[in-house]
């Protein structure tokens, strides 16, 4: 990337020149757009806005001062719509046993008892927080572990964590539990609830562990729905995360939101089983989410990692929610990071553009003409409720990733680690914090 990009940023009124922007994520130049669903603009930037996203080249801007892109794509900041930085980082003092799911289950409940207090989870949100933002992320929304004394530990540090970071990225929270609590426990269950509330959070839940829809889990749904809808909250679930027959618990959600007629937002995540199911009852379900309004959003990453693992075997199974079929039904969907470099997952850094270039190798996004690009910022942005996020548009912030790829094919084919990050119109530090900032942590 040309370094007079970051020495002309500092400046009040200037223009990128020769950009290419997705219309896809500036609808405003969508008649301008190329067989690769780009058009080529010049950006002009005032006192941190898009003043206008003008033609190239065009007179009453060539006077600016200007650095030329050279045909390079410009991105809005993305938007990580799934994300666990409560749990993030603690691989190096508590690996995965085994690679499993219930290896990462068991591994991160001794864990969060022996070390997740105040501090730890403090210094851990701040590391991850600063991954993503040199990445690129301008809004982020994460789980967070809501079991026991963990509640009123974490959702505080939340807390101050989206204050002292409102200025780089728009955070938001989810409360993260059994959904089988609602049911066992309804006190905790309703300490939970109003915690959330208190805090302006969205209600979660995990609804598949191993045990088959029954009259457990439509109970758990009814006081999940019930008070979500008292307290004005909306719904975010980890939804059938295995490549079990028994894990269906999808459309009992469904039919739990058309029974409420709940007027709040629902997303499911994960939907692993949902790709296992028969053509028949794959399209009754979609078409059951559809009634309902839910929005799926697919971890493919984390998914790939945990799902069909068995010592000594090549994994069959792929664990990946069925995008194309729900996109193509009109579902909203949405890709994101998941977990970063704890049990559940040992890799990540919380870059989306990494987790778009591999969901669409791993979910074959490509050979299509579908808006997939949008995955990384409008997307995600209209599905949590944070519309003025994931655009690029005359009179909106000058929140831009710039990247030397002139086609989505190039953009995809490398990681793009020299891309330049603008917040407000100015550049800002893409380096990366040092993993030794943690070894004070990992020590315990």
């Amino acid at each position: 990337m040309p370094p007079d990009i970051v020495a002309l940023s500092g400046a009040d009124h200037y223009r990128i020149a020769n950009v290419r922007v997705p219309v896809d994520l500036a609808p405003e130049l969508a008649a301008r757009a190329d067989a690769d669903r780009t058009a080529r603009c010049d950006i002009v930037v005032d006192a941190g806005r898009i003043a206008a996203l003008a033609q190239a080249g065009a007179a009453p801007t060539a006077a600016l001062p200007a650095v030329d892109l050279d045909g390079g794509i410009a991105l809005p900041r993305f938007v990580d719509m799934h994300t666990h930085i409560d749990k993030g980082h603690i691989w190096a003092r508590r690996p995965n046993p085994d690679g499993s799911f219930f290896g990462a289950r068991s591994a991160v409940a001794a864990d969060r008892e022996a070390n997740w207090g105040a501090e730890d989870v403090r210094a851990r949100m701040d590391f991850s927080l600063r991954c993503a933002f040199a990445h690129g992320t301008g809004a982020l929304r994460t789980h967070l572990d809501s079991i026991g004394p963990q509640t009123m530990i974490s959702w505080p540090v939340f807390a101050e964590m989206r204050q002292s970071w409102k200025d780089r990225i728009a955070l938001q929270a989810v409360a993260l539990f059994p959904t089988d609590l609602a049911v066992d426990d309804e006190p905790q269950f309703r300490a939970i609830v109003n915690a959330v509330a208190r805090h302006g959070g969205t209600l979660g839940g995990i609804t598949f562990l191993g045990q088959a829809p029954g009259p457990k889990l439509e109970l758990a749904l009814e006081r999940t729905f019930g008070l979500a809808s008292a307290h004005g909250l909306d719904i975010d679930l980890h939804v059938d995360e295995s490549t079990s027959p028994d894990a269906r618990s999808l459309e009992h959600i469904a039919l739990a939101a058309l029974r409420h007629r709940f007027r709040g937002r629902v997303v499911v995540g994960h939907c692993c089983s949902l790709a296992l199911a028969p053509d028949a009852e794959l399209k009754r379900i979609i078409g059951l989410l559809g009634e309902a309004g839910l929005a799926v959003v697919s971890l493919p990453l984390a998914n790939m990692y945990l799902q069909d693992r068995s010592p000594g075997r090549t994994p069959r199974l792929r664990g990946v929610a069925p995008v194309l079929e729900l996109d193509a039904a009109g579902i909203a969907v949405a890709v994101a990071s998941d977990n970063t470099r704890d049990p559940f997952y040992a890799y990540g850094d919380l870059d989306m553009l990494e987790v778009f270039r591999e969901a669409t190798r791993i979910a074959q996004l490509d050979h299509s003409d579908r808006p997939w690009l949008r995955l990384l910022g409008s997307g995600p942005a209209d599905i949590i409720g944070l519309p003025g996020h994931g655009r690029i548009a005359a009179g909106g912030p000058a929140d831009l990733v710039l990247t030397r790829a002139r086609t989505t094919q190039e953009l995809i084919s490398r990681p793009q680690t020299d891309r330049v990050v603008l917040v407000g119109g100015r550049a800002i530090d893409t380096t990366l914090p040092d993993y030794r900032e943690l070894d004070r942590l990992i020590a315990r």
